[in-house]
């Protein structure tokens, strides 16, 4: 049996409430170096009310949120940034800037500090890992949503920290760059880095994450490996929807088809 990871966030108890409504129900979640964790879970689960806890955006209304061993909350904006890169579904900037200055803006965090000088070769991975390079020079607000998600996602990638905190970084992408994304954040985690993201597509999140957490109204419904999560029952009562569950043919990990007809 291996040794278990070093922890990067651990979440005990969390809950937030919003207008009488309870958004997350007592969860417990802990996010390891070297690891993909996927957050799945259908539409109001409360995905990215967690990962926005968990990047210590969003204040647990009870329970508590570490990061490195320390209480989030204790943690100034810049000790944050340096720790965590978050990549948010809403891929807007204020001004008319260039692809290359949104992508730039990741390595804010690191002025004056001695990783400052290290910009530019952070920069120039992240652009080629996420194929962007050709997008360098044109306006942000012209860029179609893909794109946008892309430069958006090299902007994480330069801000170069240990943990890595990405939702639904394959929505608005063609099904290659999806598979470029999530290879993106298996290769992160082979270097070390903690990964979650939050996924709707059940077989992607499969595929890349070695291990599932499953919300369900607010609730850590599963977590575990996705052949232990992903079962055709328990998809069917968290999402109510009937599917299948077969194997991959190269891999063997599950691919979920919905029942039709």
């Amino acid at each position: 049996m291996g040794v278990r990871a070093r922890t990067a966030i651990a979440a005990a108890g969390v809950g937030v409430s919003r207008g009488g409504a309870r958004i997350l129900d007592g969860v417990d979640l802990d996010v390891r170096y070297g690891e993909v964790l996927a957050l799945v879970g259908p539409n109001g689960a409360g995905k990215s009310t967690l990962l926005g806890m968990l990047a210590g955006d969003v204040a647990p209304s009870g329970g508590s949120v570490t990061i490195d061993g320390a209480p989030v909350s204790r943690r100034g904006h810049a000790d944050l940034a340096r720790r965590r890169a978050v990549l948010l579904q809403a891929n807007q900037v204020a001004f008319s800037f260039t692809a290359r200055q949104v992508i730039e803006m990741g390595r804010a965090p690191w002025r004056g500090t001695d990783r400052e000088a290290a910009g530019d070769r952070a920069i120039d991975a992240a652009v080629a890992a996420t194929d962007t390079a050709h997008l360098a020079d044109r306006a942000f607000f012209s860029l179609s949503g893909g794109e946008k998600a892309r430069v958006s996602l090299a902007r994480v990638i330069a801000q170069d920290t240990g943990i890595v905190l990405l939702d639904e970084p394959t929505a608005a992408l063609d099904i290659a760059h999806q598979e470029q994304v999530l290879s993106l954040a298996r290769g992160l985690a082979a270097r070390g880095r903690a990964v979650v993201a939050v996924l709707h597509d059940l077989s992607l999140a499969a595929a890349y994450a070695d291990e599932i957490a499953m919300l369900g109204r607010g609730r850590l419904v599963a977590r575990g490996a996705p052949r232990a999560v992903l079962t055709a029952e328990r998809i069917e009562a968290v999402y109510g929807a009937a599917v299948r569950i077969l194997p991959d043919p190269a891999t063997g990990a599950p691919v979920v088809l919905p029942r039709r007809g």
